[in-house]
């Protein structure tokens, strides 16, 4: 019987699925690194999401593991190559939790445009703001999406629902979607009023957006990060924000989580900028999602 250590929240359902089918499952759901080191060389598989890192260390000390599933979309949490070339399978669910993302980043859009969580801060603390708190509204405003997967697709359709203009630049996938416009990334920073990212953390994307990027774009504008700690350079972001070269961000990702240095619990403060703890996944409906998903390539593997 094949032994599962389920590492990170996953959905009660899923875990009864895998056990239905003859797994054995343990949950440690908080379990720390140190701790994982010490066990999971008495598994066969593993389940994590974004807060369980797998890095080599890691998996030299896992020399009966079989298989890797990370419950989300990306796999830059994981040592996927290094895991592989020792034999290991290494799966992710990149569909289950689009959904919930994109409807976060419209959130957050609606959010920095009508100044929401201020309003409400500022009326639990006893004040009526309504003159300082004028909003904008985003109807007719124009979204740049970096990064076209299926999170930005999703996206840039709800945007247009709500009448927004929409760019897209991504260098590896040909935007070709009614009533998206496919742009270079300079342009998109120079007309865009909002900017989501989507893309994962990479040599590439890791700080693709930082000084140099903050100054071609609108001293009105805002940018929104739901997609990986990294790719936003979050001093560089603290600046342009404290230097008023842009007027806002909405943050759910970020190079420390939970933030903990002095620098990036500074940006979080600012008044300008709506902190998130990396909530875009974490919706009924998409734990569900991820949790079947994730029992299904669980399952299916060991039956092979």
């Amino acid at each position: 019987m094949a032994k599962i250590l389920i590492c990170d929240p996953v959905d009660a359902e899923a875990i009864a699925q895998m056990r239905e089918a003859g797994l054995e499952v343990d949950v440690r759901d908080t379990i720390s690194l140190e701790e994982l080191e010490q066990v999971l060389n008495q598994y066969d598989g593993m389940v994590v999401r974004s807060r369980t890192k797998v890095r080599q260390p890691l998996i030299d000390a896992a020399p009966n593991l079989k298989l890797i599933v990370r419950g989300g979309v990306g796999l830059d949490t994981i040592d996927v190559d290094y895991a592989r070339s020792k034999g290991i399978t290494v799966l992710n669910t990149p569909a289950a939790n689009s959904a919930a993302v994109a409807e976060l980043v419209i959130g957050l859009m609606l959010t920095l445009a009508r100044h929401i969580t201020l309003a409400d801060a500022t009326m639990k603390a006893g004040k009526w703001e309504k003159k300082a708190l004028e909003g904008t509204e985003i109807a007719g405003k124009t979204l740049g999406l970096i990064g076209y997967g299926r999170i930005g697709r999703l996206t840039a359709q709800k945007a247009r629902a709500l009448g927004m203009n929409v760019v897209g630049y991504d260098p590896f996938i040909t935007i070709n979607d009614a009533g998206v416009r496919a742009v270079e990334l300079e342009e998109l920073l120079k007309i865009s009023d909002y900017i989501s990212l989507h893309v994962p953390t990479t040599p590439q994307t890791r700080g693709m957006v930082s000084t140099a990027q903050f100054a071609q774009m609108k001293p009105t504008a805002y940018v929104i990060n739901a997609a990986r700690g990294g790719v936003v350079d979050e001093a560089a972001l603290y600046t342009a924000l404290v230097n008023k070269v842009i007027a806002g961000a909405a943050l759910d990702v970020y190079t420390e989580e939970p933030p903990k240095s002095e620098g990036l619990l500074q940006l979080i403060a600012l008044p300008q900028v709506v902190a998130l703890p990396h909530l875009g996944a974490s919706t009924v409906e998409a734990l569900g999602r991820v949790g079947g998903e994730v029992a299904a390539l669980v399952i299916e593997h060991f039956k092979k």
